[in-house]
């Protein structure tokens, strides 16, 4: 493990766990590597309060991110009437969260994005009084028209490209489908906005389209979330909000360099959520890539990354990889290196070193097929293939009882009735919730840490 740090940036450090010995002939080296950040919660030499505290910051000074609020005002808000008056609430709690100094607008959202805050093609600083004045705005939103998330997406790029920041952060709300754009305008406008800034997605009440929701928050590194009751929209956007608040430097890539005959059979995030980031590697050399992570505040995250080796002989070692955490230089400059750590191959013929699995390669391999199979059964239930449901829906419940994912096991238990949690014996339920087999779906890439 090394470590590299900056003044007033946050630490960080990697750390690397895998079993290096493989058998004779044995060619993929499975890591989980460890990333850390501590020690942030300053700007510029001037400490800032952290976001869970009240929302003093820099006095007459500019944070260094950018936030838009993208309220959905489409027809469907309406129904019911309060679903509108939550979403504005909860949106006012946010702006009640921005720290001062951070600049930040409102787009209401239908098959247009509307500025409703501050207005004229730029942000606001947040402060009491342009706080006050974008709660004032919030309540002449009103429900009318359509849903066309890429236009919201395109306009909160717009706004936030106007900002010399280092975070650029965008909450999304959405209660229903995308249903006047295309597929592939909602593809091409996420295309677009990937890398330049981080989303969370929220969907509320039941009506909207979970695999919608998800993709957007996937594609701009953000997290999504199910809110099946309006009235829990503001302690969620407080809580979203203090998250983007907790930010302190973006863009950090995850940097994997192999020799010459190894090859990335596939890199992850497992925890705190499986997020697959294979087919998101930028070349940065002959035989190193980038992988995209956002922006960090203090935290960790954990990451499955699988190398292909070539064959060697008993006795022989070699660096399978070199994984670095590096913050890319927008001019293209040589990248600041923040963390690194090693993972390795050694060939042996002792049979018990070459076949024990990794206690943390093993824990989230489970948790990666955990979300896998909850998928696979949500999609068999709806298309009307219930012994593929119940016996990937049974895998999943055994998933999560043996991995201690208590919260899955929980949302799984609102779907079947479990006859046996430890060899996954269910039986499907003969009437769901619609918000209780949506919350599994949106939540099933949750996983829990590995117990140390």
């Amino acid at each position: 493990m090394a470590n590299f740090s900056k003044s007033n940036a946050p630490q960080f450090s990697v750390d690397v766990y895998q079993n290096e010995y493989l058998p004779e002939g044995g060619r993929d080296v499975n890591a989980i590597v460890t990333i850390t950040a501590t020690g942030g919660g300053t700007s510029g030499g001037i400490p800032v309060p952290r976001a869970s505290a009240s929302p003093a910051g820099v006095p007459g000074g500019r944070a260094d991110a950018a936030v838009v609020v993208m309220v959905d005002c489409s027809g469907s808000m309406d129904y019911p009437p309060t679903k509108m008056r939550n979403a504005r609430d909860a949106t006012a709690a946010a702006i009640d969260t921005l720290r001062d100094g951070t600049a930040f607008a409102v787009v209401g959202g239908t098959h247009v994005a509307t500025e409703v805050f501050p207005g004229g093609g730029r942000l606001a600083t947040a402060d009491p009084a342009t706080r006050e004045q974008a709660k004032k705005a919030l309540r002449k939103l009103s429900a009318g028209g359509g849903t066309a998330i890429g236009t919201w997406l395109r306009l909160a790029d717009r706004l936030l490209s106007t900002e010399d920041v280092s975070i650029r952060h965008g909450i999304l709300l959405t209660d229903g489908r995308n249903e006047h754009e295309s597929p592939e305008d909602l593809r091409a406008a996420l295309d677009a906005c990937a890398g330049r800034f981080t989303c969370d997605a929220r969907g509320v009440g039941t009506d909207w389209e979970v695999k919608e929701v998800t993709g957007i928050a996937s594609a701009l590194l953000g997290t999504a979330d199910i809110v099946a009751d309006p009235a829990g929209l503001a302690a969620d956007f407080t809580q979203m909000m203090e998250h983007a608040m907790g930010k302190e430097v973006a863009d950090v890539a995850l940097r994997i360099w192999t020799p010459v005959g190894a090859e990335i059979t596939f890199v992850k995030q497992v925890a705190p959520s499986v997020e697959e980031l294979t087919g998101r590697r930028t070349d940065v050399g002959p035989r190193a890539g980038d992988y995209p992570t956002g922006s960090w505040g203090d935290e960790s995250r954990d990451y499955h990354v699988c190398v292909r080796v070539p064959h060697a002989g008993v006795g022989q070692e070699m660096l399978a990889a070199r994984v670095s955490l590096v913050l890319p230089d927008p001019a293209g400059g040589p990248a600041q290196p923040l963390a690194q750590g090693l993972v390795r191959a050694v060939w042996t013929d002792d049979m018990a070193a070459s076949t024990s699995i990794n206690p943390q390669v093993a824990h989230y391999t489970g948790q990666a097929e955990l979300a896998q199979v909850i998928q696979q059964g949500l999609d068999a239930r709806k298309s009307g293939d219930f012994d593929g449901a119940t016996a990937k829906l049974g895998r999943a419940v055994q998933l999560a009882a043996a991995s201690g994912n208590e919260d899955t096991a929980k949302l799984l238990a609102k779907v079947v009735d479990v006859v046996d949690a430890a060899t996954g014996t269910v039986r499907l339920k003969a009437k769901v919730a619609e918000a209780d087999e949506m919350t599994l779906e949106t939540r099933s890439t949750k996983t829990v840490r590995v117990k140390k």
